[in-house]
C-alpha cells in the first residue's frame, strides 16, 4: 500500500514538473506555427511606462475576433510582443509575478521555476509570441537578426497558460487601456 502510495506521490510530483517542458522535449510541430502566423489581427497597443516604451504587442485569433468571457482563454489565440528595450529574464520573471499579485492570481512555486526554464533574456528587437489552443500553449521567439521563431517551452497546465495570458487579457489588467486595444474594443 506504501509503495502504491508513493508511486502516485511521484507521479504527481513528475507532472506538476513536466507541466512546462522546455523546447527540448517538446512535441509541436511546424505546421502548428505556420498555421497561427495566417490568422487574423484582433488589436494592437504599445506599452510605455512614462516616457520610456517598453514593447509594442499584437493579438491574433483564427477569426480576428476575440471572445470576452470568464475563461481568459476561451479559444485560439497568440499574443505577439516586440520588444523595444532590452530586458533581463529575471526582470521578466519578477514583472510576472508582480502582475499576478497585483491582479490577486495565488502564483503557484512550479509556475515561476517553469518559466524560469524558458524566459529568455530579451535584446531590443526580439519577438516572444505566446500560442494557446484555449487549454495549454506554446512560447516561441524570433531574435532580432532573424525572422525564424524557435520553440522555447510548451505549456501544459491550463492555469498557468490561463494566469500568463491573464496579465494582457483579463478585466484585472494593470493596463486596461493596452487591453482594450488588444481585444478590439479600441482601435
Amino acid at each position: 500500500m506504501m509503495r502504491k502510495a508513493s508511486c502516485v506521490i511521484r507521479s504527481t510530483f513528475l507532472s506538476i514538473l513536466l507541466g512546462f517542458s522546455s523546447s527540448s522535449h517538446s512535441q509541436t510541430g511546424a505546421a502548428d506555427i505556420e498555421t497561427w502566423q495566417q490568422w487574423l489581427t484582433v488589436g494592437e497597443a504599445r506599452l510605455s511606462w512614462f516616457v520610456f516604451d517598453i514593447y509594442d504587442s499584437k493579438l491574433v485569433t483564427p477569426n480576428g475576433e476575440f471572445e470576452v468571457n470568464a475563461d481568459v482563454t476561451p479559444h485560439p489565440l497568440a499574443l505577439e510582443i516586440r520588444y523595444l528595450r532590452d530586458i533581463s529574464r529575471e526582470d521578466l520573471l519578477s514583472a510576472t509575478e508582480e502582475q499576478w499579485q497585483k491582479m490577486g492570481i495565488a502564483a503557484k512555486k512550479p509556475w515561476r521555476d517553469s518559466l524560469e526554464l524558458i524566459f529568455p533574456n530579451i535584446k531590443k528587437g526580439d519577438k516572444l509570441t505566446y500560442i494557446t489552443d484555449g487549454e495549454k500553449g506554446r512560447l516561441l521567439i524570433n531574435r532580432h537578426d532573424s525572422d525564424k521563431a524557435e520553440v522555447v517551452g510548451n505549456v501544459a497546465d491550463q492555469e498557468l497558460n490561463d494566469a500568463f495570458l491573464a496579465i494582457w487579457l483579463s478585466p484585472k489588467t494593470q493596463y486596461p487601456s493596452l487591453r482594450a486595444k488588444l481585444i478590439g474594443w479600441n482601435q
